[in-house]
């Protein structure tokens, strides 16, 4: 009977086999690949593709468009403690009207559109130490954003460089 059993094939064994078998008897299975040419022209939508299905190497970033959106940040301005203009995008002119009180103006009315500002060093170096700036439209003018800049305590007014972001 020992002899018998040194005969039997382990359980791995016949797993591998089964495996083997398979493989060569033809049913195998073969990834499809979809290109630009088996596509209709915006025939697939977020839900024909898995979730991270598409991701870097399948993306040719040479092939892409400027993001529309991304051109409606032209107006952009920095600007010293003084209230002098130093760089920006589509700024007519830059003043500063009181302590921590600043007005910016624009090539284009602006009202309805989001402003950001940050006080900030006008060059590479870091912030100065301490500061908030808030920013609000001008009623009178829809070319103009209004920054006021405070210590880093929401206390009174105080001049400081700062950085003015307006996306329409």
């Amino acid at each position: 009977m020992n002899r018998l059993r040194r005969f039997v094939p382990s359980p791995a064994l016949a797993i591998a086999c089964t495996a083997l078998f398979v493989a060569m008897g033809g049913s195998a299975y073969a990834a499809v690949v979809i290109s630009g040419k088996n596509v209709r022209n915006y025939s697939l939508t977020g839900k024909d593709i898995k979730k991270d299905g598409i991701g870097g190497v399948t993306v040719k970033e040479s092939r892409l468009a400027t993001v529309p959106a991304a051109s409606s940040l032209a107006n952009s301005a920095v600007v010293t403690a003084a209230g002098q203009f130093v760089r920006g995008k589509n700024v007519t002119r830059a003043v500063r009207t009181s302590t921590g009180q600043y007005q910016v103006a624009f090539g284009g009315n602006v009202q309805g559109c989001v402003s950001v500002a940050s006080v900030g060093d006008t060059s590479a170096a870091g912030p100065p130490a301490g500061g908030q700036a808030t920013t609000s439209g001008l009623a009178t003018d829809g070319n103009v954003v209004r920054v006021r800049t405070t210590d880093g305590n929401g206390g009174p007014a105080v001049d400081r460089p700062f950085s003015l972001i307006v996306s329409c």
